[in-house]
């Protein structure tokens, strides 16, 4: 079983976790035997522990751009803001100084603006990031992600990204780019799924404990396989090591074709 990269920043380094063991036997769904899969070609392991609001940050660094430009983002914003309270140091920032560490990560002036933002509500409610940690770890699973909606810029993905990997929720399975196109590709949720509808079947579909590294391990399969343009499958069943439990939608490996699944309702 491999190791889980560095660079992948829902996890990896930066994501911690630890290693989590399980027996396969018999999935209950197909989407369970997927992640089943996922955890034999990558890892498997259990999250949480994270700061909240380091994690809060780190996934809004993250949006709109890779693993690669936002990485060395966060290290710099930690070496300029870090090693106190970061809610209340990023709550007195200077917006174009912030803006500046970012740079990396493009979108900086934004993402400045939501982070600057984001610890003043903290600092504010909580009187910073030590109770607001409590909170996440401690509140109801909904309440959290409810209150966590309500700051600026975040959205389903970073709410749930902060329940993972902070919180150590299980059940919590975060839907980016890249889960989104695979469970509508693979069949998992309906083609014109949004975000928040393939969320809802993957999370009743794979037992709890198996949704967090069922999250990073299809992000990882998305990067190495099952891309947006040139899934796996076009060079042959043997490219792919899911080939057998996806309905391919949206795919044709006669025409070597690829379109949204979500074409494909269109489309009839």
């Amino acid at each position: 079983m491999a190791d889980e990269p560095a660079e992948n920043i829902s996890g990896g380094v930066g994501g911690g976790g630890v290693e989590a063991t399980f027996a396969p036997g018999e999935a209950d769904t197909r989407a369970e035997a997927v992640v089943d899969e996922l955890g034999e070609l990558y890892w498997r392991k259990a999250y949480g522990g994270q700061d909240a609001f380091e994690c809060l940050v780190r996934t809004i660094l993250s949006q709109n751009t890779s693993d690669v430009a936002s990485q060395p983002a966060h290290d710099e914003l930690m070496a300029r803001y870090g090693g106190g309270d970061l809610a209340k140091a990023l709550a007195d920032a200077e917006r174009s100084e912030l803006a500046e560490t970012i740079h990396a990560a493009g979108l900086y002036n934004q993402k400045s603006e939501m982070m600057i933002d984001a610890a003043a509500e903290i600092v504010d409610e909580f009187s910073g990031e030590t109770a607001f940690d409590a909170c996440v770890r401690e509140e109801e699973p909904e309440t959290v992600r409810d209150r966590l909606l309500e700051i600026r810029g975040v959205g389903p993905k970073t709410a749930d990204c902060v329940l993972l990997f902070s919180g150590g929720r299980g059940g919590v399975f975060p839907v980016d780019t890249h889960v989104h196109r695979i469970a509508r590709r693979m069949g998992l949720a309906p083609p014109d799924a949004d975000h928040e509808v393939v969320r809802e079947h993957l999370e009743r579909d794979v037992p709890a404990e198996k949704c967090g590294f069922g999250h990073t391990a299809m992000i990882q399969f998305g990067r190495e396989y099952c891309k947006a343009l040139k899934p796996a499958c076009l060079d042959g069943p043997e490219a792919c090591p899911l080939y057998d439990y996806c309905d391919k939608v949206g795919v044709d490996e006669v025409d070597e074709s690829v379109v949204d699944p979500a074409e494909v309702v269109a489309d009839d």
